[in-house]
């Protein structure tokens, strides 16, 4: 029995290793240690790879949601959002900010990503950037603006911002969705 367990282990570590399994709306990016992260961007399908000297890394390419809510629980540095964020308008309104940023990661420039970046791209770029330019794109604003009809125009300066910065970084912004502008209620 022992045996069998042994072998199993084996055949699937061995065999297993020579593949790289991409699923729908993913893409693998591939370490060679002797090259360094490769330049090829690997699509969904099955693809082969060096066993114990390439280790491949699954990416979700698809549209990603990056919530701004009270419901956020940021005990995990990598979740997909944001508490919500106090900003000061043109009139000197204290605001809190709640929405949502569509994002995706830009295929073309996933082997930078993985090398500058890393994979935790979420704490290390798209929570401090989104904070910052959701604060300085509403301080053009007064309160009135913000919360009638000047919306969809903040939306899409904010998203037009976080795009400039995500851009070189290799990721795209979609869309910026505002849910809810309100004033801080200091307690």
């Amino acid at each position: 029995m022992f045996d069998k367990l042994v072998v199993s282990i084996l055949v699937d570590e061995v065999v297993g290793g020579f593949f790289i399994s991409v699923p729908p709306g993913h893409v693998a990016c591939v370490y060679d240690r002797g090259r360094g992260i490769l330049p090829k961007v690997w699509g969904p399908g099955l693809h082969l790879k060096i066993p114990f000297w390439q280790i491949a890394k699954l990416f979700n390419a698809q549209t990603l949601e990056y919530n701004i809510s009270h419901t956020i629980d940021l005990s995990n540095p990598e979740v997909f959002g944001d508490e919500p964020i106090n900003a000061v308008t043109r009139d000197n309104k204290l605001v809190v900010v709640e929405g949502t940023i569509l994002f995706k990661i830009n295929k073309n420039m996933l082997p930078e990503l993985w090398e500058n970046v890393g994979d935790r791209f979420v704490s290390k770029i798209v929570r401090p950037v989104s904070r910052s330019r959701i604060r300085s794109v509403i301080a053009n604003y007064t309160f009135n603006e913000v919360v009638t009809n000047h919306r969809r125009t903040i939306e899409q300066q904010i998203d037009e911002e976080l795009d400039a910065f995500f851009n070189p970084k290799g990721l795209l912004s979609e869309s910026v969705l505002l849910s809810e502008v309100k004033p801080l209620v200091k307690k």
